[in-house]
C-alpha cells in the first residue's frame, strides 16, 4: 500500500503568466475540438427572455450534440412554473431568493443545490417576496403539463435555442454565437 500524502492546498504558483502545459493531443484538439466560451453578465450578451408573465430566462449555453442547455431562470415574484416531467438530468443552484417543489418538503435558498433525475415530475414554486433566480445545467427534454395533467409542450435544446433566437429577431438583437458550444 502506498502512503502518499494528499494535499488539500492549491498548487503553489506566483507566476502571473500563461504556462504552456504539455499536451500530446494539442494539434488534434485544435482541429477537432471546440474552444470554451464566455458570456458576460449583461443583457447585450444574453437578454432576459420572457417565459410567461412572471418569469424570464437568461440563456447561457446550447449544446445540440448532447441536448444540453444552461440558463438562469428568474421568477420575478411569488409564483409557479408549471408541472414538468424530466427526461434527462438537471443540476440547479439557487442564486437569489428561495424555491421549492410542491412534491417535497425542502426549501432551497441561495447556495442550495438541486439535482433532478429522469423520470420525475415536479411543480416549481417560489413564495419569496422577491422571487428567485436559479442557475440550471440541463440535459434532455422537459415535458410541461397544465393543472389538469394535459400535455402542453416539450422543451429541449432546440426549444430553448428557438426561444432565444426568436426573441432576439423580434427585438433586433444580435445572436450571440458564444452561447453555442
Amino acid at each position: 500500500m502506498l502512503n502518499k500524502k494528499i494535499s488539500s492546498d492549491a498548487p503553489p504558483s506566483t507566476a502571473f503568466r500563461i504556462v504552456d502545459v504539455p499536451d500530446p493531443y494539442k494539434d488534434l484538439s485544435a482541429r477537432r475540438g471546440t474552444e470554451g466560451t464566455f458570456v458576460g453578465y449583461n443583457d447585450e450578451e444574453s437578454p432576459w427572455v420572457p417565459f410567461g408573465e412572471n418569469a424570464a430566462i437568461r440563456h447561457l449555453a446550447f449544446d445540440v450534440r448532447n441536448n444540453i442547455y444552461s440558463n438562469i431562470l428568474w421568477i420575478k415574484k411569488p409564483g409557479v412554473i408549471g408541472t414538468h416531467y424530466h427526461r434527462g438530468k438537471i443540476i440547479m443552484l439557487v442564486l437569489e431568493g428561495s424555491v421549492r417543489y410542491l412534491e417535497y418538503d425542502w426549501l432551497a435558498t441561495p447556495g442550495g443545490f438541486i439535482q433532478e433525475v429522469p423520470g420525475e415530475a415536479h411543480t416549481l414554486v417560489t413564495e419569496h417576496p422577491e422571487g428567485t433566480k436559479i442557475f440550471g445545467w440541463m440535459q434532455g427534454a422537459i415535458d410541461f403539463y397544465d393543472e389538469d395533467a394535459t400535455f402542453a409542450f416539450t422543451a429541449d435544446v432546440w426549444w430553448f435555442m428557438n426561444h432565444y433566437e426568436t426573441y432576439c429577431r423580434e427585438n433586433n438583437l444580435p445572436i450571440n454565437e458564444q452561447l453555442y458550444i
